[in-house]
C-alpha cells in the first residue's frame, strides 16, 4: 500500500525531467554533438535509403519478368491439359471399339449362352438388372485420430475420410454375398481391377474417383442386401459409420446398369484330344 501510495502522490515527471538533465550534462543524450559522428550517422542513413531504392527498383524490374514467367507456364499448363483430354477421349473411343468388337467376336463364337455368361463375369459385357446401390461418402466434420489410432497408418490424415482399403472391404464383401458384377463410380470392376490409393486419393484400375462412392452390384437386390449388412464388412462398414462419422446408404434396385469394362480380353480353354497314329 506504501508504494501505491507513492505513486500516488508523487509524479514521474519530475524524475524523468532529472534523467533527462543528467544525461545532457554528461553529454549521452539527444543527438550527434561532433561532427565525425553526425557524419557517420548521415553516412549510414544514405546506405539505408540506397539499399531500400536499390531493393525497389529490382522489384520493378524484376516484376514484369516473374508475371511473364507466371503466363507463359500457366499457357504450357492449359496446353498440356488440352493434350491430355484429347488423349483420353481418343482412349475411350478406341477402348469402345476394341468391347464392341469383343463382344461380337463372342457372339460368333460357340455356345452364346455360355459365351454369354463369360462375358457377364469378365466384365467384358454391360449387364444389367436387379441390385443393391452402396453409396459410401466421408464424414461431414472428419476428425484426426488419437495417438495409436490404426487408421493413421494408411497414410491418410483424416479419419473421417473413406480410405482404399475401405473400399476393397466393401466391393469384397459385396463379391461373398453374391453379387454377379459390381461397378464404382461407373468403373466396371474385373478379376484384374486394383483398388488402391495415391496420397488422399483411391484410385480403381489407376483412375482417380472423387466421392460419395456410388458401389453399383447386380444380383438378388434383397438377399444381396441382407447377406452383406450382416456379413463381416458390412458390420466393418456400420463401424465406420458409429465411430468415424462416415456416411453409408444402401437402397435394393429394379433395374442396375452397369458398363463394360474397358480392354478386357476374355480367353477361353477348350479341351484338346490327341489324335491317334497309325
Amino acid at each position: 500500500m506504501s508504494l501505491l501510495t507513492n505513486v500516488m502522490d508523487h509524479s514521474l515527471d519530475e524524475g524523468y525531467a532529472e534523467a533527462a538533465a543528467r544525461k545532457k550534462a554528461e553529454g549521452t543524450g539527444g543527438m550527434p554533438k561532433t561532427l565525425r559522428a553526425k557524419l557517420g550517422l548521415a553516412a549510414g542513413l544514405v546506405l539505408a535509403a540506397l539499399v531500400v531504392t536499390v531493393g525497389a527498383a529490382q522489384a520493378r524490374v524484376a516484376a514484369p519478368v516473374v508475371a511473364k514467367e507466371r503466363e507463359e507456364l500457366i499457357d504450357r499448363i492449359d496446353r498440356a491439359t488440352e493434350a491430355a483430354d484429347k488423349l483420353e477421349g481418343s482412349v475411350d473411343k478406341l477402348r469402345d471399339e476394341v468391347s464392341a468388337r469383343q463382344r461380337e467376336a463372342l457372339k460368333e463364337s460357340g455356345d452364346s449362352d455360355q459365351t454369354e455368361l463369360v462375358g457377364i463375369l469378365s466384365g467384358a459385357t454391360e449387364v444389367h438388372g436387379p441390385g443393391v446401390k452402396l453409396v459410401v461418402d466421408d464424414a461431414k466434420e472428419a476428425t484426426t485420430g488419437g495417438d495409436g489410432d490404426p487408421r493413421e497408418t494408411s497414410g491418410f490424415s483424416d479419419t473421417g475420410r473413406v480410405r482404399d482399403r475401405d473400399m476393397q472391404r466393401v466391393v469384397n464383401g459385396l463379391w461373398e454375398s453374391g453379387a454377379e458384377a459390381v461397378s464404382v463410380n461407373g468403373q466396371r470392376l474385373t478379376a484384374l481391377s486394383a483398388i488402391r490409393a495415391a496420397g488422399d486419393a483411391i484410385l480403381v484400375d489407376n483412375k482417380p474417383l472423387v466421392p460419395p462412392y456410388t458401389v453399383l452390384a447386380v444380383g438378388d437386390g434383397k438377399r444381396l442386401s441382407t447377406r452383406f449388412q450382416n456379413s463381416a464388412d458390412g458390420l466393418y462398414l456400420n463401424a465406420l459409420q458409429e465411430n468415424y462419422g462416415i456416411r453409408t446408404g444402401i437402397s435394393v434396385e429394379d433395374d442396375l446398369r452397369l458398363p463394360a469394362a474397358p480392354s478386357v480380353i476374355v480367353r477361353t480353354a477348350q479341351p484338346q484330344t490327341e489324335k491317334g497314329t497309325s
